[in-house]
């Protein structure tokens, strides 16, 4: 099988999507199938231009020169005109439900223009129980067609050695936007005495926002934003940290969570969307209640022997529900049924 796969958002600074689209073409190549990766570093996937200019103009002609099988766009978006076989991951729909603060024009493309993209797609895989749900419930297709597959989580967060520093610190990987929902941390900081909170993922305007609520409850010194860090640092502050905290109020998937059980990091979650799904047995926070969040978190600061414990009794069940040799293997699975 020859598969074609849009890996624009891998490059540059890939967060979430860009690990899904680098973790997704190893593990369909180590089972075998021939991956023609697509991707123009010239084209910064980050403005919404060249992001158009990838989708509709660049991708469907490149897909058309590998001469694949199918194509994968694995993103989200799809292009105008494009193969017959095209399958796509539809991630999440954020942009309908949780995006109302974006420009108009981004939320028109990557909500409506899209959605009516994925009506023509052969088959769609999408990262969650609750995706699903939420792509069924506005788009008109049969349920047989849409796919769950959960997103892999990579070896060396699987493989971390764990060694907590002794400090207080608590790690929020992601995008610093407004549905991550850091603000219910930094409420939650002057109940957790000597915690610090560090964020590391691209800033939006948003960050502002939590920068002014941190000095005003005057905790502003115990908050650090990294911005987007490189994989040794981000490892490293998984192996050190005392907790992973991933208070969204939205997430198709939720990698941070995923990558913290698989790494045997405590963690604490939100109560909403995918999130309970995919930590089950780690605490599920209500998503806008810091006394919640100061009670969890400083429950592993009393006792972070026992936290540990816990987190590493579950980490070979997470492992195995997210390997990517299995994600890859439901996905040929989709593959397979549009050909």
């Amino acid at each position: 099988m020859n598969v074609a796969l849009d890996a624009q958002l891998a490059i540059g600074t890939a967060t979430g999507i860009g690990e899904y689209v680098r973790g997704l073409q190893s593990a369909l190549r180590d089972a075998g199938v021939h991956v023609a990766a697509l991707y123009e570093p010239r084209l910064d996937p980050w403005r919404f231009d060249r992001r158009v200019i990838w989708d509709q103009i660049v991708l469907p002609q490149r897909a058309a020169a590998t001469h694949a099988d199918l194509l994968h766009c694995a993103s989200g978006t799809m292009p105008l005109l494009h193969p017959p076989r095209t399958v796509v991951t539809v991630h999440d729909v954020a942009w309908l439900k949780v995006q109302a603060h974006a420009r108009p024009y981004a939320r028109y493309y990557f909500g409506p223009f899209a959605l009516r993209r994925y009506r023509s797609a052969a088959a769609i895989a999408v990262d969650s129980e609750f995706s699903k749900r939420e792509l069924l419930d506005v788009l008109d297709v049969p349920g047989d067609r849409v796919h769950v597959v959960y997103p892999g989580v990579a070896r060396d967060f699987c493989q971390l050695e764990r060694r907590p520093a002794g400090e207080h610190v608590v790690l929020v990987p992601g995008t610093v936007e407004r549905r991550k929902n850091l603000e219910v941390l930094i409420r939650a900081l002057p109940h957790l005495r000597g915690a610090r909170i560090v964020s590391v993922g691209p800033p939006t305007p948003y960050r502002a926002h939590c920068e002014r609520l941190a000095d005003e409850l005057d905790v502003r010194q115990r908050v650090e934003f990294r911005g987007y860090v490189s994989r040794r640092e981000l490892l490293e502050l998984y192996a050190t940290c005392a907790a992973v905290a991933v208070p969204s109020k939205y997430e198709g998937f939720g990698y941070a969570a995923a990558q913290a059980m698989c790494a045997g990091v405590p963690v604490a979650v939100s109560d909403r969307s995918s999130l309970p799904e995919v930590a089950q047995s780690a605490p599920a926070l209500p998503a806008e209640d810091p006394a919640a969040w100061a009670r969890a978190l400083g429950a592993i600061f009393a006792d972070p022997v026992s936290a540990e414990e816990q987190a590493a009794r579950g980490r070979a069940r997470s492992i195995e529900r997210f390997a990517w040799s299995a994600s890859a293997s439901r996905m040929i699975a989709m593959y397979e049924s549009t050909m």
